[in-house]
């Protein structure tokens, strides 16, 4: 009995520190979980005025669809351009996607010319690459549909445009961004992101006289279409034309085609708009934002940050070892290529964001900003006057 009276107290002792051991270790665990499934938690890619693409998933699949098409865009207040762009619009959705995804892209080409789309920067199988006629990759005929198939094997920024008369056919819009994601979240160098931006630059040459229904008004419809009077010395038509009279950025409201054949351009944009239609990019102090490049144009852009260094993390769609990676607050983006930058969310305010070429943020009048420019907004502080509108 003297056992039995010593023993009860003491396995009641041994329950209650087991239990606590396992409350204790049981939330240690449990915040441990938490904060893992935090890491994993993967953040939206966001594309300021472009939509992501939608997607459905069957047997494991991806499928996403492009339609090639004729679009009127508004690039700035009451400047519309007739374009050519994928589902409504120039740039096309953002393709979003993760390592390893089986992805199938089903594109419609409703122009009246072939078209095809090449996935710049991923690696495909050769008649995947839809580069027609130098590779075995179709052309899409007018009316037709051809569905690309392949299975994404990395990570980081790539783009995505036809390679039908790419002159033409990219200069007249045909491009959009495609994002790989890891398999798991959003770190990037090991560091967890919270914010995810893309902006693919783009320039233009809008031609004729301002109209409700973009005619091109004193035009040659034939060859080229270049605008009677845009002549070289000599008198002949000048191909290298295309600035229609307009000061770059000072086009004023109308509608308008697009040259595409044209080597001067009087439009510079991120992501198809120029400010102040541009959307501002929001961020919370404290936050690690990654920003994403890619340059669609035939300029090289240097791309300014205020108030911020950025640090270098990747290029066309590769990681940079650490040795190769650097810190800045501009970076020159030549054609063709993308750039990952990441930086620090920690001196509140709104920061613009633009080429530092001054004629590609021109705006409507000389005291006005245009063109190539957008901004981060630090949530909770003032909207500055020239974003009134954006609160």
């Amino acid at each position: 009995m003297k056992v039995l009276k010593f023993a009860i107290p003491a396995l009641l002792i041994m329950a209650i520190a087991t239990i606590g051991f396992w409350q204790i270790n049981g939330k240690q665990d449990g915040d441990a979980f938490a904060k893992e499934k935090d890491n994993l938690k993967t953040v939206q890619p966001i594309t300021p005025n472009v939509k992501n693409a939608k997607y459905e998933v069957k047997d494991g699949v991806k499928t996403f669809h492009l339609t090639a098409e004729p679009v009127k865009q508004e690039v700035s207040k009451g400047v519309y351009m007739k374009a050519w762009g994928y589902n409504g619009g120039t740039p096309g959705p953002t393709i979003v996607t993760h390592k390893g995804d089986k992805v199938r892209i089903v594109v419609k080409n409703n122009l009246d010319v072939p078209t095809s789309v090449h996935w710049h920067g991923l690696i495909v199988p050769n008649k995947m690459d839809g580069v027609p006629g130098v590779e075995n990759s179709p052309k899409i005929k007018p009316g037709d549909t051809f569905t690309y198939e392949f299975t994404v094997k990395q990570v980081g920024t790539f783009m995505y445009h036809s390679h039908v008369n790419p002159a033409k056919q990219e200069m007249m819009g045909l491009s959009g961004m495609f994002i790989a994601l890891p398999k798991k979240g959003n770190k990037i160098d090991g560091v967890k992101v919270d914010r995810d931006y893309s902006i693919m630059l783009n320039e233009w040459s809008l031609q004729g006289s301002p109209s409700d229904d973009g005619s091109m008004k004193d035009m040659d419809m034939g060859g080229m279409d270049m605008e009677k009077g845009s002549s070289s010395k000599d008198g002949k038509k000048d191909g290298m034309s295309g600035m229609d009279g307009f000061e770059e950025g000072k086009v004023p409201p109308g509608t308008y085609n697009v040259n595409p054949e044209a080597m001067m351009w009087n439009v510079f944009t991120f992501n198809g708009k120029q400010f102040p239609a541009t959307q501002p990019m929001e961020v919370k102090k404290g936050e690690t934002v990654l920003l994403r490049l890619g340059n669609i144009s035939m300029q090289n852009h240097p791309i300014h940050l205020h108030g911020h260094n950025f640090k270098v993390v990747a290029k066309d769609g590769t990681p940079l070892p650490k040795a190769a990676q650097y810190e800045a607050n501009t970076i020159d983006v030549a054609p063709g290529e993308t750039y990952d930058v990441v930086f620090k969310a920690n001196n509140p305010g709104t920061w613009i964001i633009h080429c530092h070429l001054p004629h590609h943020t021109a705006g409507m009048s000389d005291t006005e900003e245009g063109g190539m420019l957008n901004a981060f907004h630090y949530d909770g502080t003032p909207w500055p006057p020239a974003f009134q509108d954006k609160k």
